[in-house]
C-alpha cells in the first residue's frame, strides 16, 4: 500500500476538532496524531488482506468421484463359510510299546513314501520274538519225531496231529512277534509334509497312541456345510466360487459334490469341493468362503467405499445438483446382501439415476469443509 491509497480529503478528514472548553484536546500533540493515523492505515491493510489470504488458502476442494447408481445385472449367489482339509492324510499311531529312542522328523519337514520318521525301543518285543523262534524250532523238531514214529507205528496218529498243530502255533506265534519287531521303525504311509509332532523324543507310546500328522499338498479341497433347506437351491447351481480372506484371493470351481447324508443334529448337509493342485500357500485348516453361483438378477448396487455405517444405520452421501450448486447429503438406505464382486445390494433409499459418492470418507471431508466456508465470517 502506499499514499496513493489515501485520498487528500480523507487524510484531512481525519483531523478533529476540539470541543468547546476542553483543555485536554487542544493540547493533543503531533506525535498522538501520528500514531492514530498509523494504526488505522495498518488496520486497513491486513484488514481488507485477511479475507483473500484465507481464501487462497483453503482453495477449491478437490473433484469428488461420483457413481450413478442403476439397475443392473449381477450375480446372485448361496455363501457358505468353509474349511480347507487335505484330501490324502494319515495320522501314525504306535503300534508296539516302547519309549521314542530316535525321532527324525519335525512339523513342517518334507518327506518321501517309505521314509524313517521315528524309532521306538522295542527290546522287550524282541525278546518275545526270539522266545517265539525258540518254541518254533522246538515244534518243529518235535513234529519230526512224532512223523518218524509214527512211519514206525510207535505213537497214533492223533499223536502226530497234536504235533503238526503245535508246530503250526509255533510259526504263528514266531511270525507275530517278528511283526510287532518290526513296527519298532515307523515309516511314512505317503509322499507329503508332517503337519503336527504329537509325541517327542523319550515319551512313552502304548499301542494306538497318535505319532505324527502327515498330509499331501497336492490333495486339497474345502469342506462347507449347507442347511437342509439350502439343498434344492444348491442342487441348480451352475458353480461355485471360492475366496480365501487371509490370502485376498479368489479361484472358480465348475463342480462339487454335495454328500447324501444330513448330520442329524444340526440337520446339515456337507458340500466337497476339490482345489486345483498348483494353488500355493493354501494349508489344511484355512479359513475360506464359497460362493455357490445361483444365476443372474437385476438388482441396485453401490461400492462397499461408499457406504457408512453407525451402529446398525447404513447409510450414504447423494449429491443433487451439478457444477456450483452441486449439494451433498447424508441418506440412511436398507441393505441387502454382499454379492460375490464385494458390491452391497440396496432394497431401499435409492432410485436408479441418482449420484453417490464412491468414497464416503472423502464426501464428508468435502461436505464439512463447505459447511465451513459458508459459514458468516467472524463466527
Amino acid at each position: 500500500m502506499n499514499a496513493a491509497a489515501f485520498p487528500p480529503t480523507s487524510i484531512r478528514s481525519l483531523q478533529f476538532a476540539p470541543a468547546a472548553g476542553s483543555s485536554r484536546a487542544q493540547a493533543a500533540s503531533p506525535r498522538r496524531l501520528h500514531r492514530l493515523l498509523l494504526g488505522m492505515l495498518l488496520a486497513t491493510i491486513f484488514g481488507g488482506s485477511l479475507p483473500a489470504a484465507r481464501a487462497a488458502e483453503a482453495g477449491s476442494p478437490p473433484p469428488l468421484a461420483t457413481l450413478v447408481v442403476a439397475t443392473h445385472a449381477v450375480g446372485v449367489s448361496l455363501p457358505a463359510e468353509a474349511t480347507v482339509e487335505a484330501v490324502r492324510q494319515a495320522t501314525l499311531a504306535a503300534q508296539v510299546s516302547g519309549r521314542v529312542v530316535d525321532m527324525r522328523v519335525d512339523a513342517g519337514q518334507v518327506v518321501k513314501k517309505g521314509d524313517l520318521l521315528l524309532r521306538i525301543d522295542a527290546r522287550e518285543a524282541a525278546q518275545a520274538a526270539s522266545s517265539a523262534s525258540a518254541q518254533l524250532a522246538n515244534a518243529r523238531a518235535s513234529y519230526a519225531r512224532s512223523e518218524n514214529l509214527r512211519q514206525r507205528n510207535f505213537v497214533s496218529q492223533a499223536a502226530l496231529d497234536r504235533a503238526r498243530a503245535d508246530l503250526a502255533a509255533a510259526e504263528a506265534a514266531a511270525g507275530q512277534a517278528g511283526v510287532v519287531v518290526g513296527h519298532a521303525a515307523v515309516t511314512a504311509p505317503i509322499s507329503g509334509i508332517v503337519a503336527r509332532r504329537l509325541i517327542e523324543a523319550g515319551e512313552m507310546a502304548s499301542p494306538g497312541t497318535p505319532l505324527l500328522l502327515i498330509y499331501d499338498p497336492q490333495g486339497l479341497r474345502v469342506t462347507a456345510s449347507v442347511p437342509q433347506r439350502l439343498l434344492p437351491q444348491l442342487k441348480a447351481a451352475r458353480g461355485a466360487q471360492i475366496e480365501f480372506p487371509e490370502l485376498g484371493r479368489t479361484i472358480d470351481a465348475p463342480s462339487f459334490i454335495v454328500l447324501p447324508t444330513a448330520d442329524a443334529s444340526t440337520h446339515v448337509s456337507e458340500v466337497r469341493i476339490n482345489l486345483p493342485d498348483d494353488l500355493r500357500n493354501v494349508i489344511p485348516g484355512m479359513a475360506a468362503r464359497v460362493r455357490f453361483v445361483l444365476g443372474n438378477e437385476r438388482r441396485l448396487t453401490i461400492p462397499a467405499s461408499a457406504l457408512v455405517r453407525r451402529g446398525e444405520v447404513a447409510a450414504v452421501y447423494v449429491q443433487s445438483g451439478e457444477g456450483a450448486d452441486s449439494r451433498l447429503a447424508l441418506r440412511q438406505l436398507r441393505l441387502g446382501e454382499t454379492l460375490a464382486d464385494g458390491s452391497i445390494e440396496v432394497l431401499a433409499g435409492l432410485r436408479d439415476g441418482e449420484v453417490v459418492a464412491v468414497d464416503a470418507v472423502k464426501a464428508a471431508i468435502a461436505l464439512k469443509a463447505t459447511a465451513k466456508n459458508s459459514a458468516p465470517a467472524g463466527r
